[in-house]
């Protein structure tokens, strides 16, 4: 009888420390590497934001951060594979305006689901659109802009070089109720070099691109696409503050896991990149990036921007008829 006592004791004792010991397991996380996927090249502003971000939180969580670079179809690549990937939290994918709002309407169709295959983590940060031109162009502001273009039938010719751009100046057209006339280009450079030979009046690309330009005189700003003016372009002001009341559309990036990601490590994770991005200089090295810092908001807050943005991308871009090519 004592033994039979014994044994059941020692059962349920060993039964108690194998049950703590799961739950020190599940608290412990992370326990191991985590995997970041970047669905863009190498050297990319996304890219460098994400190093910058993944270096600190390695520091805070006392584990290291693999980048792994998937580029191709946007970021679709790199999206699909980390949708597929366990949901335990460690594969992470840095999502971004491409990814999680554009792609869904530019493309016929998509291997993955933006929606229902990810949960948000963090708001990393934004990257402002600017307005560029000449030195020479007639007009010096959105105002003068808008009445210069609604005078021409044909339009204002616009440079641009990405679909975000694109994205972007059919908002403009569309708010504005002025003509302007795109002219696509394959990157940045080619487009830079055709405004500033007279060949086309006006580019629209990240405000970061632009300000070499600027501040070395060879372009100049009619305005910036965020809500509010930006630390990379201080002195520029909004589109929203030039007569345009409420335009904001802005490229970002924001980090997801795999639906079905246990919520107590998104929030953890959610939190720690908060604290990175609420650091000094980290805020310092993403404006030196171009990026407007974020990470203080929670992440159903999160979720309803993802949500929001989606709905604006994908209405602005049927309404243009724009398509993946």
């Amino acid at each position: 009888m004592i033994t039979t006592v014994f044994f059941k004791r020692h059962f349920v004792s060993t039964l108690l420390a194998a049950v703590s010991a799961c739950v020190g397991a599940q608290e412990a996380y992370p326990s191991r590497p985590i995997k970041l996927i970047v669905p863009y090249t190498p050297g990319q502003g996304a890219d460098s934001a994400a190093r910058l971000v993944a270096t600190r939180l390695s520091e805070r969580i006392k584990q290291p951060i693999l980048i792994e670079n998937r580029p191709g179809a946007s970021g679709n690549i790199g999206a699909e594979a980390a949708a597929k990937a366990p949901a335990d939290g460690y594969t992470l994918l840095v999502g971004s305006n491409a990814t999680h709002a554009a792609n869904a309407a530019l493309y016929a169709s998509l291997r993955f689901d933006p929606i229902k295959d990810f949960v948000p983590i963090a708001y990393i940060g934004a990257v402002p659109m600017a307005l560029i031109a000449a030195p020479n162009f007639a007009a010096s502001s959105i105002r003068e802009l808008i009445q210069m273009a609604k005078a021409q039938p044909d339009g204002v010719s616009v440079a641009i070089p990405s679909s975000t751009a694109r994205v972007v100046l059919e908002m403009l057209s569309k708010s504005s109720g002025a003509n302007f006339k795109d002219i696509p280009y394959k990157g940045s450079s080619a487009a830079i070099t055709d405004v500033l030979g007279g060949h086309v009046q006006l580019s629209i690309d990240t405000a970061m691109a632009a300000t070499p330009q600027i501040n070395a005189g060879k372009m100049k700003a009619l305005g910036v696409t965020s809500s509010t003016r930006t630390s990379v372009l201080p002195t520029v002001p909004s589109f929203a503050e030039s007569g345009l009341p409420g335009f904001s559309l802005v490229a970002w990036n924001v980090w997801f896991a795999p639906r079905g990601t246990p919520p107590d490590i998104v929030a953890k994770l959610n939190a720690e990149i908060g604290r990175v991005l609420a650091d000094a200089d980290t805020i310092a090295k993403m404006r030196a990036l171009g990026y407007e810092p974020g990470g203080t908001e929670d992440p159903q807050k999160v979720v309803m921007f993802v949500n929001a943005e989606t709905k604006k991308w994908g209405e602005l871009i049927r309404a243009a008829g724009i398509k993946a090519e």
